[in-house]
C-alpha cells in the first residue's frame, strides 16, 4: 500500500490580470502550501473510493479529478490502471484551497513513485497541467510566484513554520461564478521581495465578486483580521475559505477560540506554511 499527502493550497495572493482570448484568466498569484490537507491511498483491488469528514460531497461520483488523473497518467505512461486509490477526504469541496487539483497531483505522484518516475519527469507535468490550473503547482507543493493560468511556476523562498488559521463559514462558491464576476479591471502585478512582504503587499482580487455571492465570507476576514498577532488575513482562492497567518502558534490558539466561540459550526484547522 503506498500513501500521498495532498497539502491544501493558499493564494497567499491572486491578481488577475485580464481575460484571455481562450476563455481563461492570466493571473499572478503567490502559491504556498500548508502541512495539512488530503490524503490518496493505492491498495490492493480495483476502483475508486472516498471516506473522511468531506466524503459525503463526493460519494456516488464516478468522475473526479482523482479518477481522470490516473486515467491520465495511464495513457501517458503506456501501464494498466492498477490499485484501488482511496481518497480521504479532509478538506472542504470547493472552497478555494485546491483540493480536487491537489488530489489529482496526489494521485500523479503516488503513480509515479509505483513506476518509479522521476517527479520532474515532463510527461508528468503535462498530465498535471491537463488535469486543471493549479494542478503543476500542488504537483510539487512548493512555495512559487505562479504566472499564465498559474501553471507558470518560479520557485521562491517560502516561510516554513508560519502558524496558519484556516476558516470556512460552510458554504461552497462555484469558481465559474466567482471569476464571471471579475470587474475586468487589471491593478498590478506583485511586488518584489521576501514572500510575507510580497503577500501582505498583494490582493486577492477575487474577494469582491465572491463577497458578492456569499457575504458571510466578510465576517470571516473581519473576525480573522481583527484577532491579536495576525499578520495577514485573505480569501484564499475563489474562496469561501479565509487564512490567517500569525506571529505565533499561541496567538493563533487564541483565534481559534474565538472563532469558534463566536461561530460554533465553522470549519476552523490549525496549520501551518510548509
Amino acid at each position: 500500500m503506498l500513501t500521498e499527502p495532498a497539502p491544501a493550497k493558499l493564494n497567499l495572493a491572486l491578481h488577475v490580470r485580464r481575460r484571455r482570448d481562450d476563455g481563461y484568466h492570466e493571473l499572478e498569484t503567490l502559491f504556498a502550501f500548508v502541512a495539512d490537507g488530503d490524503t490518496v491511498t493505492l491498495g490492493e483491488g480495483e476502483g475508486f473510493a472516498v471516506d473522511g469528514p468531506f466524503a459525503g460531497a463526493l460519494t456516488g461520483e464516478s468522475d473526479n479529478l482523482v479518477t481522470r488523473a490516473a486515467a491520465r497518467f495511464a495513457a501517458a505512461f503506456g501501464v494498466e490502471p492498477a490499485g484501488r486509490i482511496t481518497l480521504t477526504k479532509r478538506l472542504p469541496v470547493a472552497s478555494g484551497l485546491g483540493g480536487g487539483s491537489a488530489d489529482a497531483a496526489a494521485t500523479l505522484r503516488l503513480l509515479a513513485r509505483r513506476e518509479d518516475i522521476a517527479l520532474d519527469d515532463p510527461r508528468l507535468f503535462a498530465c498535471a497541467d491537463a488535469l486543471g490550473s493549479d494542478v503543476p503547482a500542488c504537483l510539487y507543493s512548493r512555495t512559487a510566484i505562479g504566472r499564465g493560468r498559474g501553471e507558470q511556476l518560479q520557485w521562491i523562498d517560502g516561510a516554513p513554520g508560519t502558524p496558519v488559521l484556516l476558516v470556512n463559514p460552510g458554504v461552497a462558491v462555484s469558481t465559474a461564478q466567482v471569476f464571471g464576476g471579475w470587474d475586468g479591471l487589471d491593478r498590478g502585478g506583485l511586488d518584489d521581495g521576501d514572500l510575507l512582504a510580497v503577500a501582505k503587499a498583494g490582493r486577492n482580487d477575487l474577494e469582491p465578486p465572491a463577497l458578492s455571492v456569499a457575504p458571510v465570507i466578510g465576517e470571516v476576514l473581519d473576525l480573522l483580521a481583527t484577532q491579536r498577532g495576525a499578520a495577514l488575513a485573505r480569501m484564499s482562492g475563489s474562496g469561501a475559505t479565509c487564512f490567517g497567518l500569525f506571529d505565533s502558534v499561541a496567538a493563533r490558539g487564541v483565534a481559534l477560540e474565538a472563532v469558534s466561540a463566536a461561530h460554533p459550526d465553522w470549519w476552523c484547522l490549525e496549520t501551518v506554511l510548509l
